[in-house]
């Protein structure tokens, strides 16, 4: 008899702790109903990249997760992703389910893989869009337990590059041959001008009109038959390529040539590699030349004083100050062809939405990665 009363006790206590819990999740799930109980959110997304190979680049993101209540809440069903884009090119998500939040605020660390292949189509959107990058940065917190309900962060960040604009001059520079049969200079450059060519941009390629306007001082006509041009990116080569001309050039007389120089898309990922070796610094250099025939002679003319050289520095997520990445810059210099000095590229932080919380005064946490916070690999 005694056993049996000790098994109905037991099955009451049973019972009660069922009662119980099922009160508490109805409490839990009418208090974030009612508000009582606070939705999580997110507080604040630091990118970061730490790492950069052949043919990836890891970026490493921070998430501060706000919790609003007293209590600690681990919940099965919260998750949170995240997505990075550049001009609506995605370079880098991750995403963790499960996640378990302290009173407070709690940062949840992603190390995410991009692949380096994504840059050229970066490359050729900031391109086709006036030299302008939007880089926007989403993360989201779900949670099933109050109907999938979803609190977001968006960040949005600007960079502006003028690649070309420099190149444009009305200076006058004389162009030497530096050949035993014939004095210098043998013509002068009085203009050039300089732009890319968005509606032929491909995939695979970003063409660039490039002209100069060309007098002849000497008292014989000269032919220029042929204009060559390579183009690098930190010693990386990106483009090379020559045009066959005919233009005559009569004495006294002033004639436009142009070349089309044409940057290989498929190189970029090897620029990629170099920009951010040198913490997102790139030095553009073109080299131009001339063969011209004259006097009865053929020759080719280095254009040392046109060639181009121009400083490009990038900050994509407003912090390479802070988190460096490689041995910062090793350009050769920064003099621009009309002899300006300066460096291209601009970042403007833009406002975030949804993005108040305030931070509460309780306790921190800092998860370490084991291996659940690595995001997908794009």
């Amino acid at each position: 008899m005694s056993k049996l009363a000790g098994a109905v006790r037991g099955l009451g206590r049973v019972r009660q702790v069922g009662i119980a819990a099922a009160v508490f999740l109805a409490v839990v799930v009418g208090g974030f109903g009612l508000g009582v109980i606070g939705t999580p959110g997110v507080e604040t997304v630091d990118n970061r990249f730490t790492s950069v190979s052949e043919n990836t680049t890891t970026v490493e993101t921070a998430i501060t997760v706000s919790n609003p209540n007293p209590i600690g809440v681990s919940l099965g069903g919260t998750s949170i992703d995240y997505t990075v884009s550049m001009n609506d090119v995605a370079m880098a998500s991750g995403e963790k389910q499960g996640i378990s939040l302290g009173r407070g605020n709690t940062t949840l660390q992603f190390n995410t893989t991009m692949r380096n292949s994504r840059i050229p189509p970066w490359w050729v959107s900031h391109i086709s869009n006036g030299e302008r990058t939007q880089v926007t940065i989403d993360a989201n917190v779900t949670d099933a337990l109050v109907g999938d309900r979803s609190v977001s962060l968006t960040q949005n960040r600007t960079i502006e590059t003028d690649i070309l604009g420099q190149f444009n001059s009305t200076e006058t520079r004389p162009v030497n041959a530096s050949k035993p049969f014939v004095s210098d200079p043998v013509l002068y450059i009085n203009e050039t001008r300089g732009s890319w060519d968005r509606d032929a941009v491909t995939q695979s390629a970003t063409p660039m009109d490039i002209e100069f306007d060309v007098y002849n001082p000497k008292p014989v006509p000269y032919a220029v038959t042929k204009i060559g041009y390579r183009t690098y990116m930190n010693d990386v080569q990106v483009g090379s390529g020559e045009t066959d001309s005919g233009t005559i050039i009569t004495p006294g007389e002033r004639e436009t040539i142009g070349v089309r120089n044409v940057i290989r898309n498929q190189r970029l990922d090897q620029w990629w590699v170099s920009h951010l070796q040198r913490n997102q610094n790139t030095t553009l250099y073109i080299d131009f030349y001339l063969v011209v025939e004259g006097g009865g002679e053929q020759f080719r003319i280095d254009l040392d004083a046109i060639d181009y050289e121009k400083p490009i520095e990038t900050d994509i997520f407003g912090n390479k100050d802070q988190y460096p990445t490689g041995g910062g810059s090793e350009s050769s210099g920064n003099q621009t062809a009309d002899g300006e000095s300066g460096t291209d590229g601009s970042g403007t932080d833009g406002d975030a939405s949804d993005g108040t919380a305030t931070q509460t005064d309780g306790e921190r946490a800092t998860p370490t990665d084991d291996g659940g916070l690595v995001g997908d690999t794009l």
